[in-house]
């Protein structure tokens, strides 16, 4: 789709389909709808109300809240310097994008590894509130996302055309996620604030699956090339490498059912720039406190990523898909997986350098 003919509001797909057996009609629909997405917007709306009843991320909601309403020395307990300086809380502005302190608090979980070493960037353990059932029901809530992330993966492997073979090959790359929660809180973001909520960013793994409250008017997508004279354009506070660009943002408010979905780096490797990871922001400005729950779906540890046979018959075959990107050169080097996670986050809290930096 041309740049210009985007809607300026996120796609809507539901992936029941794809946890029936039986309509390969129905599923065929649904990984032609998503790739497009991926192709159009590198974000969408999941529907799947057919997968989760919608009091269980309400109650993950609420037991968030309870622990950000906590004393700060009760949240203190659970600080990321306790361990690998990756999993635990962070304070409010303690986390920095585009060199601007982020007006949010949070909690950082990761995959649990064997042998954890608190020394080693990202081997350390996991640290959980004490409030009754906290880690219990958000352990369900992470057995789900991480289900849900493999489904995904297969209803894109059929959008790109992948053979079984393909598929499985893929699939054996992700069937042990280096998977990543957070739980974020934001409080409004004051007017002199000299930053985001969440400073503008692209998320460097593979699919994120975002819940969040109803609060509306916060998340923002930026989509590159698109227009709006109703919109505010631009190139505004982006960060420097994206600083030429030239597009929208619009606001991705909650749609009650549906997570918000979107891809990372990895999937830009993939598909050799077929679809693109997309700038995103948090600018939470109204009364109330915000949270979210993004989980983040992303490669084996030791995976090699690199681009996919399918992707590169699409890129042969219809010159049209061909990007700037590559164009202007850009390889899509292959890359181990764990080495680029710990490059982006091994020194998170270095002066200056932020989680998504």
């Amino acid at each position: 789709m041309p740049l210009s003919a985007k809607l300026n509001t996120l796609p809507i797909i539901d992936i029941a389909p794809f946890l029936q057996s039986g309509n390969q009609e129905a599923r065929e629909t649904t990984a032609k709808a998503i790739h497009q997405a991926c192709l159009d917007y590198g974000f969408f709306y999941l529907k799947i109300d057919s997968y989760v009843d919608p009091s269980e991320p309400e109650e993950l909601t609420r037991l968030a809240r309870e622990f950000f309403a906590s004393p700060q020395e009760e949240k203190d307990k659970i600080a990321l310097k306790n361990q690998d300086n990756a999993r635990g809380y962070a304070r409010l502005k303690e986390n920095v994008t585009n060199g601007k302190a982020d007006n949010h608090e949070g909690i950082d979980f990761y995959r649990p590894v064997s042998n954890p070493d608190k020394t080693r960037p990202l081997w350390g353990e996991n640290q959980w509130p004490s409030i009754p059932e906290f880690r219990e029901k958000y352990d369900i809530w992470i057995d789900k996302m991480k289900a849900l992330g493999m489904i995904v993966m297969e209803a894109m492997s059929m959008g790109l055309g992948m053979t079984q073979n393909e598929w499985l090959d893929l699939k054996a790359s992700v069937n042990d996620s280096f998977w990543v929660m957070r739980i974020i809180g934001y409080p409004p973001l004051p007017n002199d604030h000299d930053g985001f909520s969440c400073g503008a960013h692209k998320d460097y793994g593979c699919l994120t699956l975002l819940y969040t409250d109803p609060t509306k008017g916060a998340l923002q997508v930026f989509l590159q090339g698109a227009s709006d004279e109703s919109s505010q354009s631009t190139r505004d506070d982006l960060p420097e490498e994206q600083g030429s660009e030239k597009g929208i943002w619009i606001n991705a408010n909650p749609i009650p059912g549906c997570v918000v979905c979107n891809i990372g780096e990895m999937w830009e490797i993939w598909t050799k720039g077929l679809y693109k990871s997309t700038l995103h922001r948090v600018v939470h400005r109204s009364s109330n406190y915000r949270v979210s729950i993004p989980f983040f779906f992303e490669p084996n540890f030791d995976a090699l990523v690199e681009p996919l046979p399918a992707a590169l018959r699409i890129l042969q075959q219809d010159t049209a898909t061909i990007t700037e990107d590559i164009q202007r050169g850009k390889s899509y080097d292959p890359v181990v997986y764990g080495n680029f996670l710990m490059n982006k986050v091994g020194n998170n809290f270095d002066t200056g350098k932020g989680k998504y930096d």
